[in-house]
C-alpha cells in the first residue's frame, strides 16, 4: 500500500516516513496534490551491473539513445576564451 504525505507534512513527519519506508512501504511526496517523488526502500540483493542499469533505464523510457551516435561532438563557445570573457566581465574587469 502507498502512502501520501504533502512536502510539508513528509518534512515535519521525517521519522515516521522512513520508519514506513524501512517497514517495506511505499511513500509518495506531493505537491499541491500531484505526486513529485517517491520514497521506498532500497532494493536488497545481488547488485546490477552497468549495462543492466542502462537496460532498466532504457526500458523505462528514461534514457533515449543519441539520434546520431557518430555525430562528433561541438563546443558550445564558438571562439576561444569564451568562459575566460565571461568570468572577467563577471567580475567586473570589462570585456
Amino acid at each position: 500500500m502507498t502512502l501520501a504525505y504533502s512536502i510539508a507534512e513528509a518534512r515535519a513527519r521525517f521519522s515516521d516516513v522512513i520508519r514506513r519506508v524501512r517497514e517495506g512501504r511505499t511513500v509518495t511526496v506531493t505537491h499541491r496534490g500531484e505526486p513529485v517523488a517517491e520514497i521506498r526502500p532500497v532494493e536488497r540483493g545481488r547488485e546490477r551491473t552497468l549495462e543492466e542499469r542502462l537496460e532498466e533505464l532504457r526500458r523505462t523510457g528514461r534514457l533515449f539513445p543519441a539520434a546520431n551516435p557518430r555525430q562528433p561532438f561541438r563546443p558550445v563557445a564558438r571562439r576561444p576564451g569564451a568562459l575566460a570573457r565571461f568570468l572577467a566581465e563577471r567580475a567586473g574587469e570589462g570585456p
